[in-house]
């Protein structure tokens, strides 16, 4: 069901999208990564918080890691990830192919700024074999997301 209302999405807003169906699973960073032929900071990974009463939808760079201190500035409350089970009845996306698109309850979404980085990103599309490639500019357009910084600053090596 998931996969099918993330092409109903794309159907109608993104026609020009395809998406990317593997015989093998992308539901970590590295297994995405590794099967898509790209960096791991390329797999926009989209993850579900809870601040107080609100829930959000994250999307940041694969290899990003959030920052509890702007996370609790921009949201202004602490962050708490929700649950796999949680997860999969807000957004109707199982925990690996969790994705901004075609969610179950509307959502708010913030991309993080770790995205920019990239001149295209790759993330879930409803399941964890499932994928779609995006400059992240469009990633936001798509769903309406907010930009924010919540994610540590990478150190350089």
């Amino acid at each position: 069901m998931s996969l099918a209302s993330v092409r109903t999405f794309l159907a109608e807003k993104a026609p020009d999208i395809e998406i990317l169906e593997l015989e093998t699973s992308t539901a970590t960073v590295a297994l995405a990564a590794e099967a898509h032929g790209v960096a791991p900071g390329q797999i926009a990974k989209t993850l579900a918080f809870r601040i107080g009463e609100r829930q959000v939808l994250v999307v940041a760079s694969g290899d990003a890691r959030f920052d509890n201190r702007k996370m609790r500035d921009t949201f202004a409350g602490k962050a708490k990830m929700l649950d796999a089970e949680t997860v999969l009845a807000l957004t109707g996306h199982p925990v690996g192919g969790v994705c901004p698109f075609g969610l179950a309850s509307p959502l708010p979404v913030y991309c993080d700024a770790s995205l920019k980085a990239y001149d295209e990103v790759l993330p879930a599309a409803g399941e964890v074999n499932s994928a779609v490639r995006l400059t992240p500019t469009r990633l936001a357009e798509l769903v309406d997301a907010e930009w924010v910084d919540v994610c540590k600053t990478p150190e350089v090596a």
